[in-house]
């Protein structure tokens, strides 16, 4: 049995609130009605631990997408919103997408709209996501909607793969070369220092170099460096939490070579991607800038959105109000401007999308090409550097020995 908590009214309408058990909300306001009541609103008084909400795993754009697409085809079908959320809620295997569902099912069977229920999971469920389904619903097109909150998430979801693709092959190869280093820093030159100082040689200025970098790693010293790291990330992470450090950090990102031109195509395609498909869902242009603005990614141009949005209100066009922020390319501005003077803003919206998109693959084709030689220039100039600290003494010795 369930605790549910409700705001009532009595025969003489005076408002109360009451609690009871009972097996469902249905039960719980069938309860109520015999008693003379009028239910206003009901909710479940949840007791002991919600491991939903500490759960360390997360629902990633593909798990949301799949939903979306799923209780689309269940929606189009013609299966009710309760039935097709139960489907979703068996079928569902990350544990917290499931305890969400859940949920969610369980206010839709008290009467509350889809959206509503959606809205009280903005860990999982962004304002986009919400204010689009809303608007489905509205609309009487939430099949319609869903299966373009699908294709949202799925081309979100590539394009953040691509990105993080490009990013991990540096990572991964900067971390195997300093492993590599500090491993035979810290076990191989040591044993050929020992056989050095038995023969007596002075070591020449490079390898006695790797003996003293040698000498730290083996130290108590050493553990200063994973401090530091520490330090370092915590005290960033720290900064870029306040509003003036995610202001300073990300106009920094703006303007790093290569990365900063990078940084902007993706604004642009996301914008282009969340503003078309909020304006085709027909949600409101205003408060689709705002949207669009809270899930650019970047506060800088999040700003910048904003700032167009007031312009906006005050009864100005979009292409000005944004062009004026100069931080889109001309190329964009050239094509959101065709769409909003032939009147199919959202159809332009989504073209620039693609192309950017595009270009963004471009981007990182190219900026891993360029990489590429480089990661392996360092990881072969750190492994090198130990061979030739460890061979530099034996060709003094055999010079010594002619």
């Amino acid at each position: 049995m369930a605790k549910f908590k409700a705001k009532l009214k009595d025969p003489a309408g005076k408002s109360v609130s009451q609690t009871i058990e009972a097996e469902s909300p249905a039960k719980a306001r069938e309860i109520w009605r015999q008693k003379g009541f009028t239910v206003i609103e009901i909710s479940a008084v949840k007791t002991g631990f919600n491991w939903q909400k500490i759960s360390l795993v997360s629902v990633s754009t593909k798990d949301k997408a799949l939903f979306s697409r799923q209780l689309a085809t269940l929606v189009n079908a013609g299966v009710s919103m309760v039935r097709g959320l139960g489907v979703m809620t068996d079928q569902a295997t990350n544990p917290k997408l499931k305890g969400a569902l859940k949920e969610i099912l369980a206010d839709v069977e008290q009467g509350t709209n889809f959206s509503d229920a959606l809205r009280k999971h903005p860990d999982i469920f962004d304002r986009l996501y919400v204010a689009m389904v809303q608007a489905g619903e509205t609309g009487g097109v939430l099949d319609d909607v869903l299966n373009r909150l699908a294709k949202l998430l799925e081309d979100s979801a590539r394009l953040e793969n691509q990105i993080k693709s490009a990013m991990t092959y540096p990572a991964v190869v900067t971390f195997i070369a300093v492993a590599i280093f500090i491993g035979m820093c810290k076990f191989i030159i040591p044993v050929f220092d020992g056989i050095f100082k038995e023969l007596g040689s002075e070591l020449p200025a490079f390898t006695q170099f790797l003996v003293n970098v040698s000498n730290f790693l083996n130290s108590w010293m050493f553990w200063l460096i994973p401090i530091g790291i520490f330090a370092l990330i915590t005290g960033y992470q720290m900064f870029y939490a306040t509003p003036f450090g995610r202001l300073v950090m990300d106009r920094i990102f703006l303007k790093l070579p290569l990365f900063g031109d990078l940084v902007i195509k993706t604004a642009v395609a996301r914008f282009s991607r969340t503003f078309g498909s909020l304006s085709r869902a027909g949600v409101p242009i205003l408060s689709a800038l705002e949207i669009t603005g809270e899930t650019a990614g970047n506060v800088v141009i999040e700003n910048a959105l904003a700032a167009a949005r007031e312009e906006v209100k005050e009864g100005g066009q979009i292409t000005p109000a944004i062009e004026r922020q100069k931080l889109f390319p001309p190329m964009a501005i050239q094509m959101l401007a065709i769409g909003e003077e032939t009147g199919e803003l959202d159809k332009m919206l989504m073209k620039i999308a693609d192309f950017y998109e595009n270009e963004v693959e471009e981007a990182i084709k190219a900026l891993t090409s360029i990489m590429e030689p480089f990661m392996i220039l360092f990881l072969g100039g750190l492994v090198g550097s130990i061979l030739a600290g460890m061979y530099l003494p034996i060709f003094k010795i055999m010079d010594e020995i002619k």
